[in-house]
């Protein structure tokens, strides 16, 4: 296989993204033209907070954790960036510093478009800037939203909700479980919470008895869509 060249399951990733898919097929042809591919495995530094931005990414295989140090040396991960999405606009755009470390987990594809070839995509497309508009917007909307969580819901709702947001970026069907591909330890979704790892562990074990999820080391298999999504409402 050429390794600069996407497989056919790494290109639907990219062209199945929500944000991708929606823009004019003259656009995405010139990303696509673009862009070159990378392939990386688990761990790889992507880049860190105080860098100056040279690339905007997609993701077409894998994840890309996107995480900060706090004052006391502890690494937090913020969120999972998943195929189909693109990120690293914002630093091109503002010109300032990236704000947070990424870094691979697991083995990941990634489609790099470089800081010059993107102002000029952003030159010849003004479609471009509408649709990252819309992009930046609603990542916007989404980080007011996990604002709220954590100020409003108890540690099992914002669990339960998180688990139903992996399940659908990284759900494999099997029957009528949802088993969720990307591998995190307890530590992992306890950092994406902003709780313990002890009090995310008695929430899953809970969970477990519901008959909501099945907890597997470094996995998760939902049982029950309807269970999670009564949890994450209460």
């Amino acid at each position: 296989m050429n390794s600069t060249v996407l497989t056919l399951t790494e290109r639907s990733k990219i062209d199945a993204g929500s944000w991708f898919a929606r823009l004019s097929e003259p656009l995405r042809n010139d990303i696509l033209s673009r862009a070159t591919v990378r392939r990386l495995d688990d761990g790889a530094l992507l880049s860190y907070r105080g860098e100056a931005a040279e690339e905007w990414v997609g993701v077409a295989k894998g994840a890309v954790r996107i995480s900060s140090v706090s004052l006391a040396g502890k690494q937090v991960s913020l969120t999972y960036v998943e195929p189909g999405t693109w990120f690293g606009d914002i630093s091109l755009f503002d010109g300032m510093p990236r704000t947070h470390d990424a870094t691979t987990h697991g083995d990941t594809t990634l489609l790099i478009v470089r800081k010059p070839d993107f102002r000029e995509l952003l030159q010849l497309h003004t479609e471009l800037y509408e649709a990252l508009l819309r992009l930046n917007c609603r990542r916007l909307r989404l980080m007011f939203d996990a604002i709220e969580d954590l100020n409003t819901l108890p540690l099992a709702s914002r669990l339960a909700k998180q688990i139903l947001l992996l399940a659908r970026s990284y759900g494999v069907l099997q029957g009528d479980e949802i088993r969720i591909g990307l591998q995190l330890a307890q530590e992992d979704l306890a950092q994406l919470l902003g709780a313990s790892r002890q009090r995310v562990n008695q929430e899953l074990k809970a969970f477990e008895r519901d008959g909501a999820v099945r907890v597997e080391p470094t996995r998760l298999v939902v049982l029950s869509k309807e269970k999670l999504m009564a949890i994450a409402n209460r």
